[in-house]
C-alpha cells in the first residue's frame, strides 16, 4: 500500500480555542491510483492535502507512506521525503519568474544535490514528456497559462516521485486549457504515476477513477467514479 492513514485527527489552536480540522480519517491509496479529493470550503481538503504532502503532521492517528510512519520523522527527514517522493502541482504554478523553464524544472534536483549534467538531462526529458521541448529556454512571462502549468507538471515529475499531488491544478486556467492539462494527467496516470487531485470542481474530479468527498472534517463518501 502506498498510502495508509489510520484514525487520523488534526487539531489547530485558534487563540485559546482548539479546532478539529480532521477526525476519524481512515484512508488507503494504492500505487498507480488516480484519486480526487473533494469537499466544500472548510471541509478539511487543504489540511488533508498538507498531511498527504508531508507539509504537516497529524495530531492523532497514523500516516504511513510506503510503510514509513510520517509522524516519526524529523523536520529534515520530512523535507527530504517531500523532495524525493512527492511532486507538487499548484493552482498558481509557483514558478520563479527570472528563471527559464529548464531551470525551474531543475530546482528540486538542485535541492536534492544532483550533479549539474544529470540535472539538465533529467529536466530536459521532463519538459519533453509534457510537450514543451521547444519552450525550455523561455521564462514564465513568455509562456501561456497552460504552458506554465506544464512546466509545473514537469518540475513535479523530475524527481520520479511516489505521488503527484495537484492542488486545484486548473483553477487559474480557462476551460479548454484546463481540459488539456487534465488530458496530460490521464497520460501520466496511464504511464504508471499515482495522482491525487484536490478540487472543488465536480468536472475535474470526474477525470479521476475514485472520488473521496470530505464534509465537516470527515470522509463523507469514498467511491469509484462510474
Amino acid at each position: 500500500m502506498l498510502i495508509e492513514i489510520k484514525n487520523l485527527q488534526k487539531n489547530y489552536l485558534m487563540g485559546k480555542i482548539e479546532v478539529t480540522a480532521l477526525t476519524e480519517i481512515d484512508l488507503q491509496i494504492r500505487k498507480n491510483e488516480y484519486v480526487a479529493i473533494m469537499g466544500p470550503s472548510g471541509s478539511g481538503k487543504s489540511t488533508l492535502m498538507n498531511i498527504l504532502g508531508c507539509l504537516d503532521t497529524p495530531t492523532l492517528g497514523q500516516y504511513l507512506f510506503n510503510n514509513v510512519d510520517v509522524s516519526s520523522l524529523t523536520d529534515d527527514e520530512l523535507s527530504a521525503m517531500r523532495n524525493r517522493e512527492i511532486g507538487f502541482i499548484f493552482q498558481t504554478f509557483n514558478l520563479l519568474p527570472k528563471m527559464s523553464s529548464l531551470h525551474n524544472v531543475e530546482l528540486p534536483l538542485m535541492y536534492g544535490g544532483v550533479d549539474k549534467h544529470e540535472r539538465k538531462d533529467r529536466a530536459e526529458r521532463a519538459l519533453q514528456r509534457v510537450g514543451l521541448a521547444e519552450r525550455m529556454h523561455h521564462k514564465p512571462s513568455e509562456l501561456s497559462g497552460g504552458q506554465r502549468q506544464r512546466v509545473a507538471v514537469a518540475r513535479a515529475l523530475v524527481t520520479n516521485p511516489g505521488i503527484l499531488l495537484a492542488d486545484e491544478p486548473t483553477g487559474a486556467l480557462d476551460s479548454k486549457t484546463g481540459d488539456e492539462i487534465m488530458a496530460l494527467f490521464d497520460e501520466l496516470h496511464n504511464e504508471g504515476n499515482t495522482i491525487i487531485v484536490i478540487t472543488h470542481e465536480k468536472e475535474i474530479a470526474e477525470y479521476a477513477h475514485r472520488t473521496i468527498f470530505l464534509k465537516d472534517g470527515m470522509i463523507f463518501s469514498d467511491a469509484p467514479n462510474s
